[in-house]
């Protein structure tokens, strides 16, 4: 087979800030997912869009051609609307967990195919896998049928979907080209548009414990995405959300799990209930069916959602009564002084977690069900000398000293009576 382009004459374009044409993109893609172009080449086609980026036509065309390495799913079948949410990770960021029955319970599929955790940010798919017989390897009709019957599904995706970002998110982890917005945005939608939902709805986190440090750049991945799902056809809008604390009072797998269905018993923390309600406010409106916020907080409130969850769990094998995993070993972090909290890292909380045995450094890295930090005071918190701020949760007591390191000024105490305005929890909103 001739080979319509050279890949060195395609790096070369956008090594001298060129644009790609759509032809280009469409080749480079089916080749690198035909193994044609060499991942060394990959890297350096890779390097040099992190450093001269990409305009509007190029990234949509990027992301169609990465939809277009794999399969597309469709729901039109089932009949009822379909609606889904992407977030772009955070420390304590359970929100899927909750979130999917809790929007299944107003007649809507929530088809929510999820990945796992790399580094500090937890999966979601760790999580769940807390859960006694939980199973997240699902087919594309097993996945039809629980949303018809079900009205939610939380899975993993199918090796067919979008393979070509497979390959290549892969590359960008070990080349240091993961912070960059036009290969973030095409990777996340590629995916998400490649699913076949009707209405999407993005958490864009902002903060230390997310990809996103400022607001200009997350507002610019924001834009971006909400761009391509638009002119995929696909309703989609963004919220720009706090992540310079953890979300909740968990780091963990089941102990976000744990904090799930405090939230669905309308019992969990308020951040976590109050991003869980907005979201799916969110996810009702974009997909043809508002409801106010107290619509949505009544389900939280009378049952409806934690039966949905319970319904959703028995569904994929898991046993919604059975105990979850408790780490073997605890240690409490103490205040030092009295005073007023205001500030908790949340890459530092995360890192720690992470350390414990709550993430992986690799891919193949397992992970342990019961570690992670408890998180005991939250910014604005009044707290005394010698309460417990945290405590550190995992099976081999050897990783404590080195989660210790890890939150090495973590939080501020400041002195009694100090007044604390607490940021927002949403910070903006972005539509087509």
């Amino acid at each position: 087979m001739v080979e319509q382009f050279d890949a060195v004459d395609i790096i070369r374009t956008k090594r001298d800030k060129q644009e790609l044409t759509d032809d280009q993109i469409d080749w480079v893609i089916d080749a690198y997912t035909r193994g044609v172009v060499d991942p060394e080449q990959m890297s350096a086609l890779a390097m040099a869009i992190f450093l001269n980026g990409m305009n509007r036509r190029e990234i949509a065309r990027w992301t169609n051609a990465m939809i277009n390495s794999g399969e597309r799913l469709g729901f039109e079948q089932l009949g009822i609307p379909t609606a889904d949410k992407h977030s772009t990770g955070g420390v304590g960021d359970m929100i899927t967990l909750p979130l999917a029955p809790l929007v299944a319970v107003f007649g809507f599929a929530v088809p929510q195919l999820s990945g796992r955790g790399l580094g500090h940010t937890g999966g979601t798919l760790d999580k769940l896998e807390s859960i006694e017989g939980w199973n997240c390897n699902l087919s594309n009709q097993q996945v039809a049928k629980q949303l018809k019957d079900v009205g939610a599904v939380i899975c993993a995706a199918g090796p067919n979907l979008a393979p070509a970002d497979k390959k290549l998110y892969a590359l960008r982890d070990v080349t240091s080209t993961v912070e960059c917005i036009p290969l973030i945005a095409s990777s996340i939608m590629s995916k998400k548009i490649a699913e076949g939902t009707d209405a999407l709805v993005l958490d864009v986190k902002v903060g230390s414990g997310a990809f996103m440090k400022n607001l200009d750049d997350a507002r610019a991945l924001a834009k971006t995405m909400v761009q391509l799902g638009t002119d995929a056809g696909v309703k989609t809008i963004a919220l720009l959300t706090n992540m310079e604390t953890p979300l909740g009072d968990a780091a963990g797998n089941a102990i976000e799990v744990q904090e799930a269905l405090d939230v669905l018993a309308g019992t969990g923390p308020k951040d976590v209930t109050d991003l869980t309600v907005a979201l799916a406010m969110e996810m009702l409106a974009a997909a043809g069916k508002p409801q106010t916020e107290g619509e949505v907080r009544a389900a939280l409130t009378d049952g409806r959602a934690l039966a949905k969850w319970r319904e959703m769990i028995r569904a994929q094998g898991g046993d919604p009564d059975a105990p979850l995993p408790v780490a073997k070993y605890s240690q409490e972090v103490l205040a030092p002084e009295s005073g007023v909290l205001t500030n908790l890292d949340a890459l530092k909380v995360g890192v720690a977690a992470w350390r414990l045995g709550a993430g992986r450094a690799r891919k193949e890295d397992p992970v342990q069900a019961g570690a992670g930090v408890k998180m005991h005071a939250k910014p604005g918190d009044v707290v005394a000398a010698g309460q417990p701020l945290l405590t550190l949760l995992t099976d081999t007591p050897e990783k404590f000293d080195r989660a210790l390191e890890a939150l090495a000024g973590a939080w501020e105490i400041s002195p009694p009576g100090t007044e604390f305005q607490p940021p927002p929890l949403i910070y903006e909103r972005i539509a087509a």
